[in-house]
């Protein structure tokens, strides 16, 4: 496979030798590996797509600042060296303890990541959010269950109020707890970022869907909001904005049941009963 060649490139090129097997994901082969100074780092050879193009970007931006450190980055390949983490200790961890630490962490980290304005060039969550609301129609037309479909026209209208506003702010976009990390200079840093350019209330439905409570929604929102300093009404807004983007996944997909988690927490955000 292309990404077993360019490991093995890069493993030349910037002298490293391999400490261990490799992890495939869906979108990278990631490598544990030793520098020619003896420190570790993870080579990550990235499967380019519209989603992880930005990452060295966001990296480099945040410049280690509550994320993973970018060492290395190839230009032409997307290949990256990385700071080895702990990939044996996820954040998931910590929330089968302790979910509001664990909801803590998460906030702590993007109160960090947003502060950063987005670098030029990057995706920009206007364009996505325009692109859901014109795809809203045909979803519609695909859902059999009245409630479902109410569901997804009042995301679609609480979207619809601050899509002009996409904001400017460097989103993660995927800071779930698996790809929150132990790390040795910090407690937890996070990694694996899709990011964007937009408005912190767009990051708060994966640490509220994980680990789901539906009894924990209202305070894991509001707790996440307060951490990015967001504007309550806004933050609901964009949530509601991000379980619609999940809908329209699964519709696009073919479910023909909506996830229940993604329309409990909307339930909640609307007000009503669960």
């Amino acid at each position: 496979m292309i990404e077993t060649v360019l490991a093995e490139r890069f493993l030349d090129r910037w002298q490293l030798r391999r400490t261990g097997p490799g992890m495939r994901g869906m979108t990278a082969l990631v490598l544990p590996v030793e520098r020619a100074d003896g420190s570790a780092a993870v080579l990550k050879v990235l499967v380019p797509d519209e989603e992880t193009a930005g990452e060295p970007v966001a990296l480099r931006a945040w410049g280690g600042d509550g994320c993973v450190r970018l060492l290395e980055h190839d230009a032409d390949t997307g290949t990256m060296l990385l700071e080895r983490l702990d990939e044996r200790r996820h954040l998931s961890a910590l929330a089968r303890q302790d979910a509001r630490a664990a909801v803590t962490v998460v906030g702590g980290l993007l109160a960090r990541l947003t502060a950063v304005a987005a670098p030029a060039g990057l995706r920009g969550l206007g364009e996505i959010a325009a692109g859901m609301l014109e795809s809203v129609p045909s979803a519609l037309a695909r859902l059999a269950d009245d409630g479902e479909r109410r569901l997804l026209r009042d995301c679609a209208a609480a979207l619809a109020e601050v899509a002009g506003e996409p904001g400017d702010r460097l989103l993660h976009w995927d800071l779930h707890y698996e790809n929150v990390l132990a790390g040795g200079r910090e407690p937890w840093l996070a990694i694996d970022p899709k990011p964007l350019s937009g408005d912190p209330g767009f990051e708060l439905l994966p640490a509220i869907v994980n680990g789901f409570r539906v009894e924990e929604v209202r305070w894991r929102f509001e707790s996440l909001a307060e951490a990015v300093a967001a504007d309550r009404e806004r933050a609901r807004a964009w949530t509601l904005g991000r379980v619609l983007q999940n809908c329209l996944w699964d519709v696009e997909d073919g479910e023909e049941r909506l996830e229940e988690r993604q329309l409990a927490v909307a339930e909640v955000l609307l007000g009503r009963p669960v």
